[in-house]
């Protein structure tokens, strides 16, 4: 991990850290405002939460997309209980001091409920968005009925939950897992996309959890109490502008929802990977457009054999990465020996087997790309035996990732059409492969990418 990505990291951890340190040292201080400013922070953030829901309800149901659907309900319901919850607050235009507390502690892990339900694919599919619709009037009729009845009976119930009762803490813990569970959707997505937009709903997903522990475990007449207020404006100001930036780039937020996909990077390189990647794509198909469209057909093997073999979610990034970039070394060899319809000579396929360090050169000339992903452009080549190139590595000195790139970029190579020869069957290649574990690749890829091929990845042909 470079400089660069290091910077955002940094800040979105201090920007974590600091309310859960304010509520620690200063959160049980006395404090108090009046009820207009209650209502007024509280207005906030649930017209930022109405406004959000609506917004992103509407785009979910015009794109049929279930996902974007739940994630207006979380912000929908969020929004309904904190209105609810300025209208009765003691001092407000209608007290309930039973309904107040209710609505003040049952926003925000209602909330987290409805983004958790985002990562459940049987809730996802598009002939569900009419019953979430209609779930979502249901909700909306009960908390209606609700508050009326709250109004009109102001004193009727206990108040529930009071700070730091056992009710409190089971939905402060039960609140808190949901919204852990969403973060770590959101980490994967980060390490795979890299995007400063994902680092946001982490640090908003964090100020909802500060302002849970502040609305469950302190009083009205605690500082800690009114800091989570304003926390949960930022949150949901937070989590509600990377959901923009994602609907107007994909169908819904990806570091909620956590279905981000490797081979995903390769087809959008340039939303993911940065215009740079993009940029040496398109020197590449201008000087010789096979090369460049062998290049895309590895990266997606390559990110799908690595998604088949449990890897992390970086290693994934360096695969698509690395594979969109492997043969950029190929810039550097004359057009006519590229583009040359019978065998090389020599001297002429010395010329090629440069193209590693070429490239590695040429990246690190560049400046700002990784390690692991200028190691798979110069190791791409190299075999288990060690009569590879241009290093002659063997064994443990090969990585895995390049290891699995080496079996992909032959296999690609074996079954497209060159200018001197016919595509392979895809058996045959296959076969080729098999025959080779051992000595020149790698058992558990050669055995990751008869899975892929075979189907195990049907994502695979739709994202190529």
């Amino acid at each position: 991990m470079g400089p660069v990505a290091r910077a955002p990291i940094a800040a979105a951890a201090l920007a974590v850290a600091a309310p859960y340190a304010a509520m620690v040292t200063v959160g049980s201080r006395p404090f108090t405002m009046t009820s207009l400013q209650h209502c007024l922070i509280v207005g906030i953030a649930a017209g930022i939460a109405t406004v959000a829901a609506y917004a992103v309800t509407a785009v979910g149901v015009r794109r049929r997309d279930a996902r974007t659907v739940l994630v207006g309900s979380a912000f929908g319901l969020m929004g309904a209980t904190l209105a609810v919850h300025g209208l009765v607050t003691p001092g407000g235009p209608f007290e309930s001091y039973w309904l107040g507390g209710l609505s003040g502690g049952a926003s925000l892990p209602l909330g987290a409920v409805a983004l958790l339900a985002t990562g459940v694919p049987a809730l996802c599919r598009p002939q569900r968005i009419r019953g979430l619709l209609l779930a979502n009037v249901a909700i909306l009729s009960t908390i209606i009925a609700v508050t009326v009845f709250g109004i009109a009976s102001p004193d009727g119930l206990p108040s529930l939950p009071t700070a730091d009762s056992p009710l409190a803490i089971a939905l402060l813990v039960f609140g808190q897992a949901c919204l852990l569970l969403v973060a770590v959707r959101g980490v994967r997505t980060y390490l795979l996309a890299r995007r400063s937009a994902d680092l946001l709903v982490l640090v908003g997903l964090a100020w909802l959890s500060a302002a849970m522990f502040g609305a469950l475990m302190m009083t009205y007449a605690e500082l800690g109490w009114w800091v989570g207020h304003g926390l949960e404006v930022l949150g949901i100001v937070a989590v509600a502008f990377s959901v923009a930036l994602d609907l107007r780039r994909t169908a819904g937020s990806r570091p909620l929802t956590g279905d981000l996909r490797a081979v995903e990077l390769v087809r959008a390189a340039e939303d993911f990977l940065g215009a740079r990647v993009q940029g040496l794509l398109g020197d590449l198909a201008t000087k010789d457009r096979s090369t460049e469209e062998h290049t895309r057909r590895v990266a997606f093997l390559a990110v799908a054999v690595g998604e088949d073999l449990g890897l992390r979610p970086s290693v994934l990034r360096a695969l698509a990465e690395g594979g969109l970039l492997h043969d950029i070394g190929k810039l550097a060899v004359p057009t006519e020996i590229l583009q040359k319809p019978a065998k090389l000579t020599d001297d002429e396929f010395a010329s090629i087997k440069r193209h590693p360090g070429d490239g590695e050169r040429l990246l690190r000339t560049l400046g700002g790309f990784p390690d692991d992903v200028r190691a798979l452009v110069l190791d791409h080549h190299e075999r288990l035996d060690g009569t590879g190139y241009p290093n002659g590595k063997r064994g443990g000195e090969i990585s895995l990732p390049a290891r699995i790139m080496a079996t992909c970029d032959v296999f690609d190579a074996l079954v497209s059409p060159r200018v001197y020869r016919d595509a392979w069957p895809v058996e045959r290649a296959l076969s080729l492969l098999r025959s080779e574990t051992g000595t020149s690749f790698d058992e558990r890829c050669v055995a990751a990418l008869e899975r892929v091929v075979a189907g195990a990845q049907p994502g695979l042909a739709a994202a190529a």
